[in-house]
C-alpha cells in the first residue's frame, strides 16, 4: 500500500459520504496491567484501511471541499530518548497523503466549532470503551450518546468498499496464509502422543514471530474440539485422540488469514475418525463449489449443510430426507455454527459494525439454533473474501439435551451417538475469494485431505 492508495480510499470514500465531516479514530495503547505496560498495539482497521499508519493516538479529518487533516502527538524530545530514531506526525501525514496535521489536542475544539456550524460529524461506532470516552470527549456529548450519534451512512460506505478487496489486498492475505502454510506442516511434523497442546501452539507461534509477524487472533489448539472456542492448553496428547488448530496471522500490512486443520495424534486416523473427517472436507467441498457472484452466502451455508446430512445419513447416524432435515435444523446437533465470514484487516472483517456487514437491509438473521450463527448471508460479490469453515462436533451435553426432548428424532439417530461420546470434533477451513466467474481458494496449500496430512505426518517425511 502506498499514498496513492490511502488518499484514492478517502476520495472514494468522501464521494460515498459527500456533506458534513468524517472523523476517522485511532486506537491508542491499552494498558495490559499498568499503564507503562501494554498489550502489542493494533490499530484500527478502519483507520489503517483509510489512514495507513499503525501508530496510537491518532485521528483523522476530511473535511467538505477535499481538505484532509491527520491529528496525532507532536514530537517531543523523550520520544527520541525512549524510542530512538522514527517517523514523526509531519512523516506519518505525508506517507499517506493528507494535505495537514495538527496536534491532536486541538481536535475537540475543531469538532466543537463545527457542530455550532450545524455541520453533520459522520463517525463510526466505538467498540472500545476508552474510545467511546475518547468520541465523547471530543464531541463533547454523554458516553451513552456516542454509539446513538454514529452515521449509518458512513458505516454502510465503509462496507461497501471495504468488502470488496482489490489485488493489493489480496497479495497481502496470501503473504499471510503462506506463513500459516509453514505454521501447518510444522505442526503435521511435530505432533506426536506426550506432547502438551501448549508445545504446539508455542511451536507454531513461534514460526508466525520467526517471520515478524503477529497472531491475527488467538489460536486455539485443542484435543477436545467439540468445544468450539477453547483457548486453554493444558492437556497431554494420546493416541486416539484429535488435534483441532484454529490459527492465523497477519501480513506486514496487517491482512489476516484464517486457517483450521484437524489432525490425528497418531499420524493415522483411526476409520471412525477417518470417516467423519470426509463428511466434513466433502461439506466444505460442496460449500466451497457453490460460491460464485450472486448466490448468498446463505446458499453456501445450506450446500455445506446438506453434505454434512447426507454424510452422516451413510454414516447412520441421521436419516430421513437430507432437505427436510436441513430446513428443520437437524444439521444443527453436529454443525451448530456458521460456514464463515469476511476475512481482511479484521480476521472477522468489519463485524464491529455489526450486522448490516453480513445481511441486506430489511433481513434479519434467522432464530434458528445454530443458522442464527451465520455471520454472513448477503450475497457474494467479486472481491469478497471470504472463510469456509464446516465442522462436525459431538458435544455429549447438546446430544443429552435434544435426545431429552426428542429435538428432530426423525432425523437423528439417538442410539447410534453413544458410540460417539468421546469423538470430539473436527473441522476444515480455508480463506476463499469471489471471483467474477466463481472462487480461488487464496494462498499455499495446506494439506487438508486425510491421505495428505497422513503423508505429511508420516515419520518418513
Amino acid at each position: 500500500m502506498n499514498t496513492v492508495t490511502w488518499k484514492s480510499r478517502r476520495q472514494i470514500l468522501r464521494e460515498a459520504v459527500p456533506d458534513g465531516v468524517i472523523l476517522l479514530s485511532g486506537n491508542e495503547f491499552a494498558a495490559r496491567n499498568y499503564a507503562d505496560n501494554s498489550y502489542p498495539f493494533r490499530q484500527d482497521s478502519h483507520f489503517l484501511y483509510y489512514a495507513g499508519t499503525n501508530h496510537p493516538g491518532m485521528a483523522a479529518l476530511l473535511l467538505p471541499g477535499g481538505r484532509e487533516i491527520l491529528f496525532g502527538a507532536p514530537e517531543h524530545l523523550d520520544d527520541v530518548v525512549w524510542h530512538g530514531p522514527h517517523p514523526t506526525l509531519t512523516d506519518f501525514a505525508a506517507d499517506a497523503g493528507f494535505d495537514d496535521h495538527a496536534a491532536l489536542e486541538t481536535l475537540a475544539d475543531v469538532l466543537v466549532q463545527t457542530r455550532r456550524q450545524g455541520v453533520a460529524i459522520h463517525y463510526l461506532p466505538p467498540y472500545r470503551a476508552a474510545n467511546r470516552a475518547r468520541l465523547a470527549g471530543w464531541l463533547d456529548i454523554s458516553a451513552a450518546d456516542v454509539d446513538a450519534g454514529s452515521s449509518e451512512l458512513l458505516m454502510r460506505s465503509v462496507v461497501a468498499q471495504r468488502e470488496v478487496k482489490t489485488d493489493e489486498e489480496i497479495e497481502e492475505m496470501e503473504y499471510a496464509i503462506s506463513c500459516s502454510a509453514l505454521m501447518y506442516r510444522t505442526a503435521m511434523r511435530i505432533v506426536q502422543s506426550g506432547l502438551s497442546e501448549a508445545r504446539i501452539m508455542g511451536m507454531i507461534t513461534g514460526v508466525a514471530l520467526m517471520e515478524d509477524l503477529q497472531l491475527s487472533f488467538p489460536p486455539i489448539v485443542t484435543v477436545h474440539g467439540e468445544v468450539l472456542h477453547n483457548h486453554g492448553f493444558e492437556n497431554k496428547l494420546e493416541d486416539g485422540q484429535l488435534l483441532l488448530i484454529d490459527s492465523g496471522v497477519e501480513s506486514p500490512g496487517h491482512y489476516c488469514s484464517d486457517i483450521t486443520r484437524t489432525l490425528p495424534v497418531s499420524g493415522v486416523f483411526s476409520p471412525k475418525q477417518r470417516a467423519i473427517y470426509d463428511v466434513v472436507l466433502t461439506a466444505q467441498e460442496a460449500a466451497i463449489e457453490t460460491i460464485a457472484p450472486g448466490v448468498t452466502n446463505l446458499a453456501v451455508h445450506l450446500a455445506a449443510a446438506r453434505a454434512t446430512v447426507v454424510g452422516l445419513t451413510d454414516l447412520g447416524l441421521m436419516k430421513g430426507d437430507p432437505d427436510e432435515a436441513v430446513a428443520a435444523g437437524a444439521h444443527a446437533l453436529f454443525f451448530p455454527h456458521g460456514i464463515g465470514h469476511q476475512i481482511g484487516l479484521d480476521v472477522h472483517d468489519m463485524e464491529d459494525l455489526g450486522d448490516l456487514v453480513g445481511y441486506e437491509p430489511g433481513v434479519a438473521r434467522s432464530d434458528q439454533f445454530g443458522l442464527g450463527f451465520l455471520r454472513l448471508a448477503k450475497k457474494l460479490r467479486p472481491g469478497f473474501a471470504i472463510t469456509i469453515e464446516p465442522g462436525i462436533y459431538l458435544i455429549p451435553a447438546l446430544i443429552d439435551r435434544w435426545g431429552a426432548e426428542e429435538r428432530c428424532a426423525e432425523f437423528i439417530n439417538y442410539d447410534r451417538l453413544t458410540a460417539y461420546r468421546d469423538f470430539g470434533g473436527i473441522r476444515i477451513e480455508d480463506d476463499v475469494l469471489v471471483t467474477d466467474v466463481g472462487f480461488r481458494i487464496l494462498g499455499t496449500p495446506i494439506p487438508k485431505t486425510a491421505e495428505d496430512i497422513e503423508m505429511m505426518m508420516s515419520p518418513e517425511q
